[in-house]
């Protein structure tokens, strides 16, 4: 049996390289080299047919230790909550008050990129502090 050794998540979205975009500067990412003969991806989009044009976007962890990320257009709008969706883990080891004011922190700068907060739920008895938000195109994740 062969091992999976590597992973790549795929975003459905009506704009590829503005989500791409916007995930590059959450996490940190960049696009991977541009194809051979081409100056840019812009470049490299614009040669493409039409109908393609536009239509993908991947970013990828500069050191190589995180999952190459792949923006897809389709048709259709999100209509529903995510099955599956990214922590960004902005607080990890952190608790209490400590680790509110670190997501709350990002928070702000997550909303100058354009995503929403959606709900921030304080710590309990049970669960420390995370905020549930919106990327550009409305798909969940949370700040844990």
């Amino acid at each position: 049996m062969t091992a999976i050794m590597d992973i790549q998540v795929t975003f459905d979205c009506a704009e590829p390289m503005r989500v791409g975009r916007f995930w590059c500067e959450v996490l940190g990412y960049v696009e991977p080299p541009v194809p051979e003969g081409f100056a840019s991806w812009d470049e490299f989009d614009s040669s493409l047919p039409p109908e393609q044009q536009g239509s993908a976007f991947a970013c990828v962890d500069p050191t190589g230790a995180r999952p190459r990320l792949y923006f897809q257009r389709v048709p259709e709008g999100k209509t529903t909550k995510n099955r599956v969706h990214l922590d960004v883990r902005a607080g990890a080891g952190l608790v209490g008050e400590e680790r509110l004011s670190t997501l709350q922190a990002e928070r702000a700068r997550l909303e100058e990129l354009g995503a929403t907060c959606v709900r921030v739920m304080e710590a309990d008895e049970v669960n420390e502090s995370c905020i549930t938000m919106q990327d550009i195109e409305g798909n969940e994740f949370c700040l844990d």
